[in-house]
């Protein structure tokens, strides 16, 4: 009889290529990891995997016998997930993925709340670009992944919980923009700084811009904290998404910030599930909860300021 566990094992042969780099992932020796897999192959008749010393290949019959096994995966991860909702609040473990432009912002403002109601919650965060966290929602790897839209999301699920602006860093030094507010056609002109390619927020800042990716510093920052670095050696201008405003300038009294002065929000972010996923109330409340804790700090923000 075919097992989850010979299924698991395949399944990590597959992520890793590696037979011995897959058994430390499923914290088993290569030996019962390799017999396991020649049980499985043995069983249902076909060859998953060609392996000799050098490298692994999936053989065309195996990727059709993986994708099956992916959906199995999935299906038994969800059963096991049923009961954790059953008292009504959130508990259990949750695994969420999480962009870098959200991430470290956006983290600081929700987490003491969650430690502190949620005590049953055991979080397992997992930061990385928004096509590597669709796909592994879609795989099964993550539970829920917290993204920037617009994006495509390959027949995955969102859950709105925020919307913001962008707002344009620039060098107190620089004359341009003396006003809270810049447009766009002011934007093109400040030598703008993005993110390389691969993140969301550099598409979302041009197409707020309504701008191409050409005319630009060849910049390759992969955080905003470089690219406000730079813009803090006056190399050029960036722009930066609302919830990131107040972390950036506490750790940089050298730089202004303005509105852009464009139709917006900007971007919009939202928590990301499969259809098929049994945790829904997880979903909802981290929605509600969400909310509410933004709200509350923004707010709390703007009053301070007045």
């Amino acid at each position: 009889m075919i097992t989850l566990k010979q299924l698991h094992y395949a399944l990590a042969v597959e992520q890793t290529l590696h037979f011995k780099k897959a058994a430390e992932a499923c914290f088993v020796s290569p030996s019962t990891l390799s017999n396991a897999l020649t049980e499985l192959e043995q069983q249902i008749g076909i060859q998953i995997f060609e392996r000799d010393n050098k490298k692994v290949i999936v053989t065309a019959l195996g990727k059709a016998v993986l994708e099956k096994a992916q959906t199995i995966k999935i299906q038994a991860d969800d059963i096991q997930k049923l009961g954790q909702n059953l008292d009504g609040e959130l508990s259990g473990p949750l695994k969420i993925g999480v962009i870098p432009t959200i991430g470290p912002y956006l983290l600081p403002i929700v987490l003491p709340t969650i430690n502190r109601d949620y005590p049953k919650l055991q979080l397992d965060i997992i930061e990385d670009q928004s096509n590597a966290l669709v796909n592994e929602v879609r795989r099964g790897d993550l539970d829920l992944a917290i993204l920037a839209l617009p994006f495509p999301l390959n027949g995955l699920l969102s859950f709105s919980f925020w919307q913001e602006d962008f707002f344009w860093l620039n060098h107190i030094d620089n004359a341009i923009a003396d006003s809270n507010e810049i447009s766009a056609s002011e934007v093109e002109a400040a030598s703008m700084m993005l993110l390389e390619d691969g993140h969301c927020l550099k598409d979302h800042a041009l197409l707020a811009c309504q701008l191409s990716a050409s005319g630009h510093h060849n910049i390759r920052a992969s955080s905003l904290n470089t690219l406000v670095q730079l813009v803090a050696g006056k190399m050029g201008t960036t722009l930066v998404p609302q919830m990131a405003l107040e972390q950036l300038l506490q750790a940089n009294p050298l730089l202004k910030e303005a509105h852009l002065n464009e139709p917006g929000p900007h971007r919009e972010i939202a928590l990301i599930m499969r259809p098929s996923y049994t945790g829904i109330k997880n979903v909802e409340q981290l929605k509600i909860l969400f909310e509410q804790q933004l709200n509350q700090h923004f707010s709390t923000q703007t009053r301070s300021k007045d």
